[in-house]
């Protein structure tokens, strides 16, 4: 059995989000029981010319949402990114959760071939929709809620890799 492209993406992006979401009540949690400011966390960094922990869940879920709706051809629902604490990341995963349920897998299947048209830094950028979702949507998605995991581990968090991974 071959694995369509929706299976290839709206569910690896709904288990991940929900683990990123599992993971900010713990960061949300820590700080709270240690007496430490949310905004210690939420504005912290692993090094000083990379995004803090708000922006790297803001991008993750703006991966997601631009993957989803690209795919599916569908307009990119547009955020404000004024997120300043651990509920508002809530609900902003939230909102993409609800955004790509809503994403049936015929409107995603089907879309390998598809030209997927980016507009990155003043230039366009065009994939075949498998390659965007393989070598970049996904990719990018990893590598912003990996960051968040890494940020909060490193400044005290008690998770570890099964935190990350879910429930497998």
């Amino acid at each position: 059995m071959s694995l369509s492209m929706y299976e290839a993406s709206i569910p690896v992006f709904t288990r991940m989000l929900g683990n990123l979401s599992t993971i900010l009540d713990k960061a949300a949690a820590h700080a709270e029981a240690q007496g430490i400011e949310p905004a210690v966390f939420l504005n912290s960094r692993l090094a000083p010319d990379m995004f803090p922990l708000v922006r790297q869940v803001q991008i993750a879920t703006d991966s997601v949402k631009g993957c989803a709706a690209r795919l599916a051809q569908l307009e990119v629902p547009p955020y404000a990114d004024t997120e300043a604490s651990f509920p508002e990341l809530q609900e902003r995963i939230a909102r993409t959760l609800g955004f790509i349920q809503e994403i049936r897998p015929e409107q995603i299947d089907g879309s390998e071939g598809r030209t997927v048209v980016l507009k990155m830094r003043g230039s366009e950028v065009s994939f075949p929709g498998q390659a965007f979702l393989l070598n970049f949507s996904l990719p990018n998605f990893y590598f912003h809620i990996t960051t968040a995991y890494n940020i909060l581990r490193h400044n005290g968090v008690k998770i570890g890799k099964m935190d990350f991974l879910g429930g497998v």
